[in-house]
């Protein structure tokens, strides 16, 4: 930030010139003989990226003679290099295609059970019973895995590699079929639109980018000043979206206009997690409060459209909460905690902790590890640090299952949308499992 505060700084009136000697005032300057022609600089509108074509690249101006030339421009005349222009319309090169995502490549079975389950939406979840896939691709820990509702065939990940991947996990023949490589640092949450082939990523670059899948292309950037932990797109609305970072602040964002509509500030810790409720009204946050040793604002219970807190002393223990996660049909959420349990709580005010049931039996130990509810919300699956996936009952909160899938720790574990015996876990040693 400095380098770039340096490169746009204005330039002194006082500012020597190559000679040595010390510039004139401009009141001190001969009048010239004939009248000067004012340059006219041309400010681009800021406009969405959404598929147009760059701009055509003008060949640079001659100087006129007579006019002053600042250090800058002499640097860069002589240097070769030019200003970057942060409003700039040009397109990134486009992803190359590594495979195809249509659901021509799938075998005959697993696209029938696509679209006969699609139409009987209350099929009950089942547990899984292997490996059916291994899906390599990423050099370094995956942060997270989501499959698309929309085209279910399609899973995505965002890995600490800068990469985010698409993977058509029942392909015959190339399963990692984008690599999306549009963030310059680690890649911390992706999220799929429900408004075509688009997928909404973050991380340490501080931007979020909206990228069409199909085309391979970024079509809009979000920029911030804060590293971006993560993404969410509104459950009615999908042109907006929440985002929160290293800051402690959380913005609404319409994709639309490009720009923020709301924004939630309560002095808060870096944000970890942040969830809709199912029917939008609510957004729950979970900040990292450590620094402060003020637990009571860990999670925050928001208005959206209002943007104040409807509650901030939901939990009060001494740990962080890494997850967030409504229930599908029931009125609670529940929080995967540093205290290696899950703690659950009532979506309704007061927002009350469950003081005699959690999710418990799992490790945390400092990984950012997540947890999903089942697509009927019987079961609730957790990753944990011995790279086992610990399977519960939502009511009971028992134990039924755990099951071996990485050598290191299991990071996130997400269930099917359509078909009920599916997940997908991806670890902290980059690797990317099917189960069935």
């Amino acid at each position: 930030m400095d380098l770039l505060c340096n490169a746009y700084s204005t330039a002194s009136d006082e500012e020597e010139s190559a000679n040595g000697n010390r510039r004139q005032p401009e009141s001190e300057l001969p009048r010239p003989k004939r009248v000067r022609m004012e340059t006219f600089v041309h400010k681009p509108r800021t406009m969405s990226l959404y598929r147009h074509s760059p701009s055509p690249s003008l060949p640079p101006e001659a100087p006129l003679p007579g006019r002053y030339i600042s250090k800058r421009e002499r640097a860069a005349s002589t240097s070769g290099t030019t200003v970057h222009n942060p409003n700039s319309t040009s397109m990134p090169v486009p992803s190359p295609v590594e495979g195809t995502i249509s659901e021509s490549d799938l075998p005959h079975n697993i696209l029938s059970k696509l679209r006969n389950q699609r139409k009987d939406s209350a099929s009950l979840c089942q547990m899984p019973q292997g490996v059916s896939a291994t899906l390599d691709g990423h050099s370094k820990p995956v942060n997270t895995i989501q499959w698309s509702k929309s085209h279910a065939h399609l899973l995505a990940s965002a890995g600490i590699d800068c990469a985010v991947s698409i993977w058509n996990v029942w392909s015959r023949d190339q399963k990692r079929v984008r690599t999306l490589n549009f963030h310059n640092a680690a890649v911390k949450d992706v999220k799929w639109s429900e408004q075509g082939l688009f997928v909404l990523s973050c991380g340490y670059d501080c931007a979020s980018r909206l990228i069409d899948v199909e085309q391979g292309r970024e079509t809009q950037v979000f920029q911030e000043d804060q590293v971006v932990g993560v993404v969410k797109f509104h459950p009615h609305n999908f042109n907006l979206f929440v985002s929160g970072g290293s800051k402690g602040l959380l913005k609404l964002w319409d994709i639309r206009m490009g720009k923020v509509v709301h924004e939630y500030r309560r002095s808060l810790g870096p944000i970890l997690d942040a969830e809709f409720s199912v029917d939008g009204k609510q957004l729950i946050s979970s900040s990292d409060e450590s620094r402060s040793n003020i637990s009571e604002n860990s999670i925050v219970v928001w208005d959206v459209f209002r943007q104040v807190p409807l509650s901030n002393q939901v939990y009060v223990e001494a740990f962080t909460c890494p997850c967030i996660r409504f229930h599908p049909l029931d009125p609670y959420f529940i929080a995967q905690s540093n205290g290696n349990y899950i703690a659950i709580f009532s979506s309704k005010s007061p927002f009350k902790l469950d003081k005699y049931k959690r999710y418990q039996g799992h490790g945390v130990h400092g990984f950012p590890i997540k947890c999903n509810f089942s697509l009927d919300g019987n079961m609730v699956a957790s990753g944990s640090s011995d790279g086992f996936i610990y399977f519960y009952d939502s009511k009971s909160s028992q134990l039924i299952r755990k099951m071996k899938a990485h050598e290191q720790a299991s990071i996130d574990v997400a269930f099917h949308p359509i078909i009920p015996n599916v997940i997908a876990t991806c670890s902290w040693d980059g690797q990317v499992l099917l189960f069935e």
